[in-house]
């Protein structure tokens, strides 16, 4: 996968009209001249072109939306984005809302926002040729930036990810500046963080979840993804390594850290619901339900770690508006989760890095025919869930679970292709991965692609409604290119 904006060159503007007929007589031109040989020539200065936000409107949440979206700061090393206008001509446009391509497309961008969409044999006059770049964009997919709607960006997944989660602050942090460039990348503009360490912020001073450091940090960085963070996992003793969350052990104790997570800036509240004893949730129904009622209450949203049955279906009585992995639902809980709104967040290529560690790897669990048969069950069990909750009407979102999980920062794609894989239309699984993430954000402008809106697209090689592993082909990152390109 490409890791920069600058895998082509932007073409300039030539003084003449900038019709897309002169622009293809060019095009042709050089195509004819490709046939000769090439002088040697000095190399000229390129230009990059630019970007910020995208956008189109995606149904209003069902619950407590949280604060508006951080609004990042210009570069000091950079023009204002406000300067920038680029014109990519001749794309392909798919927004994960419907199976039909669209090709001939061109997208005017102007200070970061999406000017027009429109025809590129129809485009009209894009306004003066003074400061104008040219992407030919032919030949890719224009695709609004992704949604990791499961993510942990202080950690860096791999095999052993579950004993960095016990690194130091220091090591977090470097670990979540990687993935920022991995996500970035790789065409994920946000991420929702559903846990991280808590510890004291090396840049700040400040004890706290430390991804809630990282959010605000990025939220001034341009380039950067914009994160969503739920603070540190609550937890019952026993459920994780002792250090890594915050343990209680009463429904008042529940309560009053779900309160504190609020106090200290979080931006929803995760709870783990699979506890010491596989078949039983370590809280009640009840005892979930008041835990939410303070989240609520405050204007946040609950989410729940359920990768069992019983923790899905407290998770959902309760009234938790989204069950994350969900790898054991059955129809009964699937169809709760409709009636109430309350989304799926898929990790199903969790299991497809286990399996290949079996031969990466020489770790029992991951190496072992017992191991490697209870991953290949677990999986298959994952996928029928989803089908259950595709086919009762549950919002989808797509997560990695990258950092608390065995996957990496920039492989979103990989859950894409898995959700195919489980039954969902390519279309469905890519709307997983864009504007569902948004819906479930309560992000009006994530995953979307609309004029008026924020340029938060990118450019694959190929076509995703056909061919899902085209978002690995990541060619250019249009909200990056102020800072990469």
């Amino acid at each position: 996968m490409a890791d920069r904006a600058d895998a082509h060159e932007a073409i300039p503007a030539e003084p003449a009209a900038l019709t897309r007929r002169v622009f293809l007589l060019g095009t042709a031109a050089v195509a004819v001249a490709a046939c000769a040989p090439i002088p040697s020539v000095s190399p000229g200065p390129t230009r990059s072109p630019d970007t910020t936000p995208s956008s189109s409107t995606p149904p209003p949440p069902a619950t407590p939306t949280p604060a508006a979206s951080p609004t990042p700061s210009p570069s000091p090393s950079e023009p204002p984005s406000s300067a920038r206008r680029v014109l990519y001509r001749d794309a392909a446009l798919a927004d994960g809302r419907s199976d039909r391509l669209r090709t001939g497309v061109s997208v005017l961008v102007e200070g970061g926002t999406v000017r027009w969409i429109r025809p590129a044999d129809d485009e009209g006059d894009p306004g003066p040729a003074g400061g104008l770049e040219i992407v030919d964009a032919g030949g890719a997919t224009i695709v609004p930036g992704m949604v990791d709607a499961h993510s942990h960006v202080t950690m860096p997944g791999g095999s052993h990810w579950i004993a960095r989660g016990l690194d130091t602050p220091e090591q977090l942090a470097a670990y979540a500046e990687d993935n920022g460039r991995l996500l970035t990348a790789a065409g994920v503009r946000w991420a929702r963080d559903v846990g991280a360490p808590r510890g004291r912020d090396p840049h700040d001073g400040i004890e706290r979840a430390l991804s809630l450091g990282i959010r605000d940090r990025w939220a001034r960085r341009p380039g950067t993804p914009y994160i969503r963070a739920a603070g540190t996992w609550l937890t019952r003793a026993g459920s994780l390594p002792a250090g890594l969350a915050v343990e209680v052990d009463s429904a008042d104790a529940l309560r009053a850290a779900v309160a504190g997570q609020v106090d200290e800036g979080a931006d929803l509240v995760k709870l783990y619901l699979d506890g010491p004893d596989p078949g039983t949730a370590p809280w009640t129904a009840g005892e979930v339900a008041g835990a939410v009622k303070v989240a609520h209450d405050r204007g946040v949203r609950v989410t729940a770690h359920a990768g069992r049955l019983s923790g899905a279906v407290v998770g959902v009585r309760g009234g938790v508006d989204a069950i994350e992995h969900g790898f054991e639902l059955d129809r009964d809980v699937a169809a709760e989760m409709a009636k109430h709104n309350v989304a799926l967040v898929s990790t199903l290529a969790v299991m497809r890095s286990w399996l290949t560690f079996g031969q990466t790897t020489s770790i029992a669990r991951f190496t072992g025919a017992d191991g490697r048969r209870t991953i290949r069950a677990r999986q298959e069990r994952a996928g029928e869930s989803v089908r259950l909750a595709r086919a009762a009407g549950v919002a989808i979102a797509a997560g990695t679970d990258f950092g608390g999980g065995s996957l990496r920062a920039n492989q979103l794609a990989w859950e894409v292709e898995s959700l195919v894989a489980a039954g969902l239309e390519p279309w469905e699984a890519l709307g997983a991965a864009t504007w569902r993430g948004g819906e479930l954000l309560g992000e009006p402008d994530a995953g979307i692609i609309r004029e008026g809106g924020p340029a938060d697209f990118f450019l694959v090689h190929g076509d995703p409604l056909s061919e899902p592993a085209s978002l690995w082909r990541v060619w250019k990152v249009a909200w990056a290119v102020d800072v990469t390109g």
